[in-house]
């Protein structure tokens, strides 16, 4: 076989395809310090949306308990006011008394009440404020990790360009056809489309190749003999 025979190239292709398969890999493989410093950024967004809506909850349920205290005390202010000006009598005063009595005692169980929301409020806004404060503190770090991540990719694909333009090479001088059957080939087959035939075995799945199979492959002919078991196009390169 040739060695600018057309399987040869197609073979090329595929070793130019792991090469790509790998540095798309590394590219994806984050290391382990950003993705801790990512992991600790999400929990602490989690941690102030959960404690921020628990505090919009509290905050909103203490408004309304203190504004039924301000309209309990604006009772006991007209009632004592009523007081005053009608209560011309002992019968008066004792109903007006009674009255202001029950409204005093409903505005102390009502303060009593507002204690523990006000502690809570308390307690949730400076939750809320330790979690801003380290957010702030890990912003710095996180953003150098980020930066150097960047960077890390762009090495990683600018490793891979003259790959790419290879690649583009090669399939421009073979036939469109296989090549496309190529790509669906090792699409399906785990990245590998082309497959050594190695001691009458392919290499790939390890299959004996009937004789027949192997003599095809070793012509290197289009368009490629495949692989009776795993359907992967077959080449001999140690002729």
């Amino acid at each position: 076989m040739s060695e600018t025979g057309p399987l040869q190239r197609l073979h090329r292709v595929q070793e130019l395809d792991l090469n790509l398969d790998r540095l798309r890999d590394e590219e994806g493989n984050i290391p382990a310090d950003l993705r801790a410093a990512r992991a600790e950024q999400d929990r602490l967004n989690n941690e102030l949306e959960d404690t921020e809506i628990s505090l919009e909850g509290v905050e909103k349920k203490l408004r309304a308990q203190e504004q039924d205290l301000a309209g309990t005390r604006e009772q006991i202010k007209r009632a004592q006011e009523e007081q005053d000006k009608n209560a011309f009598d002992a019968r008066a005063q004792s109903q007006f008394g009674s009255r202001i009595q029950m409204l005093q005692e409903r505005a102390e169980e009502m303060e009593e009440d507002l204690v523990p929301l006000r502690e809570r409020r308390q307690e949730l806004g400076d939750r809320a404020a330790g979690l801003r404060a380290e957010h702030r503190a890990l912003r710095p770090g996180l953003g150098s990790l980020e930066e150097a991540d960047e960077r890390r990719i762009e090495d990683l694909r600018a490793q891979g360009e003259g790959t790419r333009q290879e690649r583009a090479e090669l399939v421009g001088s073979l036939d469109a056809r296989t090549v496309r059957e190529y790509d669906v080939i090792r699409k399906a087959k785990k990245g590998v489309g082309v497959a050594e035939v190695k001691g009458g075995r392919c290499s790939a799945c390890n299959v004996v190749l009937p004789v027949n199979i192997q003599q095809k492959a070793a012509q290197g002919k289009l368009p490629p003999v495949k692989c009776p078991s795993c359907g992967r196009f077959l080449i001999r390169l140690d002729l």
